[in-house]
């Protein structure tokens, strides 16, 4: 990773970025495709073999109840800790006054202009005070907003849920192939939850073909993972080279990445400092015991590793299953079932990362969110960080339809796309701890966490045989 980071800057000083582009990211991506591949079907399989495993409907709903329970748990928690420390930072309120004077008239020509009321009853357009300003502010959506995020802000404003039950339905598949193909993650687990409680209740005589069936083509995904984290090394070299050769053009440019919108960042980088440091080593301790954050931290940190480098949960879940049954010791039927639906409904960092997000862009617009407003920010993000996608950049787009929830444009997001990407590594890291912390607590209340303390940590080699 650290060489990727290296091998970046001499491209763009020395001018090998066209060399970079051809030769060496395409490895990067090869490496997200395979991983992104094998994880839709490893979830089907994976989750279809733990419930038949279970043996038992009642274990089934007292696991589905405590899982989808932590989950809610910690993502409420998460949005709560972001929006408690952007009103104590106040990021927004850091940019020169001047600027903020501008983005707020430019906010009220546009809800003007949409017929949407001014949110803090306040009015800086038609103030004399201000007429200077007014004179020289234009649209904030006009040729400063790239076309994918108007685009995305017009689908999330023309296509608004029509029942608060909205996101249920969608969970349930049309066409399960469909879900497969499109890559539903929400979908595939509700088919794979169904299709294996309905396994549970035909005779064992007539279903037990097709259960060694499941568990045959599981482990043959799972041998998959095996191979294509051999060369793991190399691919994330050629996927951090990449990704940074794409984001800038020249060093000055690579720097003012990780330099602009500074407090910005450090609010999203101080909450998600405080999810992995601080509230997950309490709820670690208070609800596992049996093991010490350090020793957590050494068992997960490959997931955490190609969490950060491919920013995209689904494609680290291979690698987050094998580290919770191999290096935790949590049982394969509690891994298989919680794991897949984590990496799906459990967002902890994209769910801080939108509320500090939101809360940001209105202070940077000198727009004032009352209590009853960032209260709906957290229901909002939470509803949305369940429905984000397990890949780069989702939480993104998500946020638009936070923006949107509170009455203000989603073509904000534009402001921080510049350093949305290495923000998208460190939560996508937050999200994969919190799963696997998750999956521990679940574990640990079913008697099935057989952590084994100092167990040497190898190449992720999977053994039948001990699991």
């Amino acid at each position: 990773m650290i060489l990727g980071i290296a091998w970046s800057y001499l491209s763009i000083s020395r001018g090998w970025s066209g060399f970079t582009l051809a030769w060496i990211d395409p490895f990067g991506e090869i490496f997200i495709r395979l991983l992104k591949f094998i994880a839709i079907p490893l979830v089907l399989f994976s989750i279809i073999s733990g419930i038949t495993d279970l043996g038992d409907t009642k274990k089934l709903g007292r696991l589905g109840i405590k899982t989808l329970s932590a989950y809610l748990f910690t993502t409420v928690l998460a949005v709560s800790l972001g929006l408690v420390l952007v009103n104590v930072l106040k990021p927004g309120e850091r940019a020169p006054e001047e600027q903020r004077i501008t983005y707020r008239i430019q906010y009220e020509q546009w809800a003007e202009s949409a017929g949407v009321p001014i949110k803090d009853g306040k009015h800086f357009l038609h103030d004399p005070a201000y007429a200077d300003q007014v004179a020289a502010a234009t649209g904030p959506t006009e040729s400063t907003i790239p076309d994918f995020v108007r685009e995305k802000a017009d689908l999330a404003r023309n296509n608004p849920n029509s029942s608060p039950l909205q996101p249920l339905v969608d969970m349930v598949p049309s066409n399960v192939f469909g879900a497969l193909v499109d890559s539903s993650m929400l979908q595939v687990i509700f088919f794979a939850v169904f299709f294996g409680i309905a396994l549970l209740f035909v005779p064992d005589q007539k279903v037990r073909p097709v259960k060694h069936l499941v568990d045959g083509i599981n482990e043959i995904f799972l041998k998959m993972v095996d191979v294509v984290m051999q060369a793991a090394p190399y691919f994330v070299f050629a996927l951090m080279a990449g990704i940074l050769v794409k984001m800038a053009s020249t060093t000055g440019e690579l720097w003012g990445i990780f330099s602009s919108l500074g407090w910005y960042a450090l609010s999203v980088l101080a909450g998600l400092a405080a999810l992995i440091y601080v509230v997950y080593p309490l709820l670690l301790k208070v609800l596992v015991r049996d093991i010490g954050y350090r020793d957590f931290f050494r068992s997960i940190s490959p997931a955490q590793l190609l969490a950060f480098s491919s920013s995209s949960s689904a494609a680290t879940l291979p690698v987050t299953m094998d580290c919770v049954r191999e290096n935790l010791g949590v049982s394969p039927q509690v891994a298989s079932f919680v794991l897949p639906i984590g990496a799906t409904v459990n967002m902890d960092g994209t769910s801080l990362y939108q509320a500090v997000g939101v809360v940001f862009l209105a202070q940077l617009h000198a727009v004032d969110l009352d209590l009853a407003q960032q209260l709906t920010i957290v229901l909002t993000a939470t509803l949305a960080s369940i429905g984000s996608a397990a890949v780069p950049s989702a939480g993104l787009i998500m946020m638009m339809v936070v923006l949107i929830s509170v009455g203000l444009p989603a073509e904000w997001v534009a402001i921080i796309l510049t350093i949305d990407r290495p923000l998208d590594m460190c939560r996508t890291v937050v999200n994969v701890t919190g799963d696997t912390l998750i999956a521990s607590v679940v574990a640990k209340s079913e008697g099935e966490l057989h952590f084994i303390p100092n167990k040497p940590i190898d190449n992720l080699e999977l053994n039948k045989n001990d699991r």
